[in-house]
Formats: structure tokens, C-alpha cells, sequence
């Protein structure tokens, strides 16, 4: 997958979130702002009510897509025949949108009102999705390869010294600036550090590493260095700024994986056990949908 085909792949995803959450809101706004009496004299609520329609099939839509989007990423994450169908990068992508989206239609079956022990798995869903959204900031902090294969730090501190023997290379006459780069991109090791400080200095380092690229491409502009080079200078020097940071958070951000996981999983476990128990109940008592 190209870089631009890459983009229109999670732009997609992007634009179509958007899209069901703005047309299930506009065409359901009056309704979902009314209290439960209120809305039973609406000309819709036999449309959008939790076993409504519309209701009841956003539940089944958004439950479907909740399980395919676990089942999908974990098949190919972990059976070996499938491990050579797409990166796996591509596919927790489309991981997060199924478990995004799915969680959102759920949210508008419930009609916004919820209770009992329904309560309890919609809270877990929302347990589920936030910690999902933690742990995609944890999982693009750990250097991987393009398969997403987790890299060691010899590994990256071979890819470090790539970088810098290109950079070497292209800076022959430009002594002054290499001596910049390498003190820009000097690594501080980082064992003891904390999830919230790790925002923090992940943050802050975004912005120093735009802060000091535009100063590099300034000097450069001012030497005698020629646009090409400069260009690809400055696609060297950002790569291994952002390399940089990456390596100094990289074990904190194992250890912070690893906690992750222990308290991901029992969330989605308890979502995934009364959900069942929920469409099983469903069933019994005889409520149907369209067929």
C-alpha cells in the first residue's frame, strides 16, 4: 500500500465516524434530548427506540462490528497462515475503527439511557474504548517495523547510526550543522518515568523537534547548501529526532504495554460476557428486528 493509498485508507474511517455520528445526531437530536416519557408521544420513537428499527439495529450493527474488529486483529495478530495477509499495522487500524464506531451506534441503541446490568457492559465498553485509545498513544511510541514487529534497542540504535552516517554524508562541507544535528538528537535514556510524564515529554518534544527543524531549515537556507540537499536533510535530521525521542522513552513504554494490557483485557472480557447474555435475554423473550 502506497503512502497516499495509506492516507485515503484512514481518512475513510475518519470521514465515515464522522458522517454516522452527525447523521444519527441531526436526525435524532429531538428525540434523544427528551426525557423518557417525553419521548413516547414522539413520531419517531417506534423508530428509535432501544427496540426500534433504527434502534435495534444499531445495536446489532455496532455489536457486529465490535466482534469482527476483535476477532479480525486477534486472528491475524496471532495464527501464523494469516500472518502474511497485509501489515498488521493496517489491520489494528481497521481494529480501532470497527471497536470506535461499533461502541458509538451501541451508545445511540441504548437511546442514551441505560441501566441494570446493561449498564455494567456499557460502561466497560467505554472503559474498553478509552483504555484502546491510551494504548494506540503506547503502541506508535514502541519503533516497529513496517509488518509490526516490535524493535530492540540494538536494532534502533543501528537505525540511529544509519541515519547519521547519511547525514554525514550529505553534510561534507557542513561541519557546523552536523555538530547541531548530533546535539539535537543526543539520546537521554529515560528508566524511571511515569505515564503522565511521558505525555508530557512526548508533547514537548513534538514541538521542539518542529521548533528546531524550521531553525535548521533556516541555516541551511543561509549556507551555501543546495534546496535538494537541504530537503533531504531535513527529512534525515526529523527522522532521527523523532527516532530519539522513541528511544528514550522506549522502556517505559514496554513496561506501560504490558500494564496495559492487564487492564484492557478484563474490560473487553466483561463487555464482550454480559453483551452475550444481553442479546441472549434478547432473544428469549421473543424481541425481533426486521426478520
Amino acid at each position: 500500500m502506497t503512502k497516499n493509498l495509506h492516507r485515503l485508507f484512514v481518512g475513510s474511517f475518519f470521514l465515515i465516524g464522522i458522517i454516522v455520528v452527525i447523521l444519527l445526531s441531526v436526525n435524532g437530536y429531538n428525540y434523544y434530548t427528551l426525557s423518557e416519557e417525553e419521548r413516547f408521544f414522539q413520531e419517531n420513537h417506534t423508530m428509535l427506540k432501544p427496540s426500534g428499527t433504527l434502534g435495534h439495529g444499531l445495536g446489532i450493527l455496532g455489536t457486529v462490528m465490535m466482534i469482527f474488529g476483535v476477532a479480525l486483529y486477534m486472528i491475524r495478530k496471532r495464527v501464523r497462515r494469516f500472518f502474511n495477509i497485509g501489515y498488521l499495522k493496517y489491520w489494528l487500524e481497521f481494529h480501532i475503527f470497527l471497536c470506535t464506531v461499533g461502541p458509538l451506534l451501541v451508545l445511540y441503541h441504548t437511546s442514551f439511557k441505560f441501566g441494570g446490568i446493561v449498564a455494567v457492559s456499557f460502561w466497560s465498553m467505554t472503559a474498553v474504548v478509552f483504555s484502546g485509545v491510551i494504548g494506540r498513544f503506547i503502541y506508535i511510541q514502541i519503533p516497529r517495523t513496517i509488518q509490526g514487529n516490535e524493535l530492540d534497542i540494538k536494532q534502533l540504535n543501528e537505525m540511529s547510526n544509519d541515519i547519521s552516517n547519511r547525514l554525514s554524508y550529505e553534510l561534507i562541507k557542513g561541519e557546523e550543522i552536523a555538530l547541531r544535528i548530533d546535539q539535537l538528537t543526543n539520546i537521554d535514556y529515560k528508566r524511571d518515568i511515569t505515564f503522565g510524564q511521558s505525555i508530557l515529554y512526548s508533547v514537548k518534544d513534538f514541538f521542539n523537534v518542529r521548533s528546531n527543524i524550521n531553525r535548521l531549515k533556516q541555516e541551511m537556507h543561509n549556507s551555501s547548501i543546495s534546496k535538494i540537499k537541504v530537503k533531504e536533510i531535513i527529512k534525515l535530521a526529523k527522522s532521527k529526532m523523532i527516532l530519539s525521542r522513541r528511544i528514550t522513552l522506549l522502556r517505559t513504554m514496554q513496561r506501560l504495554f504490558k500494564y496495559w494490557h492487564i487492564v484492557h483485557l478484563p474490560f473487553a472480557i466483561t463487555m464482550f460476557v454480559i453483551m452475550i447474555i444481553h442479546v441472549a435475554v434478547t432473544i428469549i423473550f421473543g424481541y425481533k428486528w426486521i426478520f
